[in-house]
């Protein structure tokens, strides 16, 4: 039960951190020529991650190169978010996909999100996960 508890209040302090990140970073408009956005992620260090946004000029779900059309990153290149996570790095994606899918429902700047035709998350060289397509 302790377990189980610890693991909530560690994904919810997660969150918070994304959640405050993201809220600064978009504050700034998405630019016009931006068709998706993608959640880069890295592996720093042991137990140490970091993220960056980038805005892509393309999108096609079928060749995942798409993630390479970068536009923009938003600024976040040079002031990534950075987590601490003892978590492997597929557990790392899954929860920081988790919290990102939740930013997308209820976070601040969502809607500005989702105007892009997708947004996904993803090790740099490694598999992409789609988390939200525009109907």
């Amino acid at each position: 039960m302790k377990t189980n508890i610890t693991q909530i209040k560690k994904k919810e302090i997660m969150y918070q951190k994304i959640e405050k990140w993201l809220d600064k970073v978009l504050k700034q408009d998405i630019p016009n020529d931006v068709v998706a956005v993608i959640f880069n992620l890295y592996e720093d260090d042991e137990n140490v991650y970091s993220m960056e946004i980038v805005g892509t000029e393309s999108f096609d779900e079928d060749d995942e190169d798409w993630a390479c059309g970068e536009v923009t990153d938003f600024d976040t290149r040079e002031k990534p978010l950075v987590l601490k996570s003892e978590s492997d790095w597929d557990e790392m994606l899954s929860s920081v996909s988790e919290c990102l899918k939740k930013y997308l429902s209820e976070g601040k700047h969502a809607a500005k999100l989702k105007l892009c035709t997708a947004v996904a998350a993803g090790f740099v060289d490694g598999d992409v996960e789609i988390l939200y397509t525009k109907a």
